[in-house]
């Protein structure tokens, strides 16, 4: 129960960073529009430097197994998340915001504090497994939802300032390049400020919908459910039918990191994406604002659930 406690306390602070997002435009301090270049530096500068200070971290045999096993997991999971999300869009009807917000999920800027409180900092190379994964799927298949099929380009997928920042990281993990103290310092004092921006640009969004237009509509309901509950108690049976746990040492804390990384909220990123490129901004922000408050609840039942089990 100490997990589900520190998960709730966790995303109550990530909430209260929205409602300040919220609060400055409700103060007209700034306009709901005016989050479009937040959303940019978010994209382009700060997730690139928390990818690659990630992966600054010693080389070690157990680290590189642990590694396969989570990387292993990411890929399974995010694999099951793009089935269900193609299964529920035909079954129910959903749009393509929709579909990309109940597949993908705040991972990034929840897991990671979420690690290093419970076990430490050096349990969170674990959890860059899925970020990794999820961010090539954000540069691909998230913005070929965002987009539709045919507005973006193979080469500019694989140019993608992210993509490159990955592959970058990973190959200065494996030949254990380390960078000079100054730049690490700068790279990673960007990389924290990953979710508490993604929180303010989702509040000043929200802040422009009014609020009987969110309470009203149910399919944000549906989405939540799908992203929160539906979907990660699927996950939840998966793994515990694989035996993820028992594949490495301390595999039993690696498949855990590996699954909360698919029980939170909405992805910011499909916010920021739809803002970007001209979507229904308003709804992603929308599901992301609902997904954030609900997962206080959903989020520590589950992974009650998962210690249960």
């Amino acid at each position: 129960m100490d997990i589900a406690i520190l998960l709730a306390d966790t995303i109550v602070q990530l909430t209260l960073m929205v409602i300040f997002g919220y609060l400055v435009v409700k103060a007209k301090l700034l306009k709901s529009e005016q989050s479009y270049p937040i959303s940019v530096v978010g994209l382009y500068v700060i997730s690139p430097a928390m990818l690659i200070t990630a992966f600054q971290v010693e080389y070690s045999k157990d680290i590189l197994t642990g590694l396969y096993l989570a990387f292993i997991m990411a890929l399974v999971l995010s694999s099951l998340l793009i089935l269900l999300g193609w299964i529920f869009k035909k079954t129910l009807k959903l749009d393509n915001i929709e579909q990309a917000t109940s597949v993908y999920s705040n991972s990034g800027n929840l897991i990671i504090p979420i690690v290093a409180s419970l076990f430490g900092t050096e349990w969170v190379i674990y959890s860059t497994a899925f970020i990794v994964v999820q961010n090539v799927l954000f540069w691909s298949h998230l913005r070929l939802l965002i987009c539709g099929k045919g507005n973006v380009p193979f080469k500019k997928m694989i140019l993608n300032v992210n993509i490159i920042a990955i592959i970058v990281g990973m190959a200065m993990f494996l030949l254990q390049i380390k960078l000079p103290s100054t730049i690490a310092g700068t790279l990673s004092t960007l990389g924290h400020m990953l979710g508490p921006l993604a929180m303010l640009v989702a509040g000043m969004l929200i802040a422009s919908i009014p609020f009987k237009e969110i309470i009203s509509d149910k399919r944000i309901y549906l989405v939540s459910f799908l992203r929160l509950i539906l979907m990660p108690l699927i996950l939840l049976v998966i793994i515990k039918l694989c035996g993820f746990s028992t594949w490495v040492e301390n595999g039993s804390i690696i498949a855990m990191i590996s699954f909360l990384a698919t029980t939170s909220p909405a992805a910011a990123t499909a916010t920021q994406m739809a803002l970007v490129y001209g979507q229904n901004a308003k709804k992603a922000s929308a599901i992301y604002g609902v997904t954030t408050l609900l997962c206080v609840f959903t989020m520590p039942m589950i992974i009650a659930l998962y210690q249960l089990f």
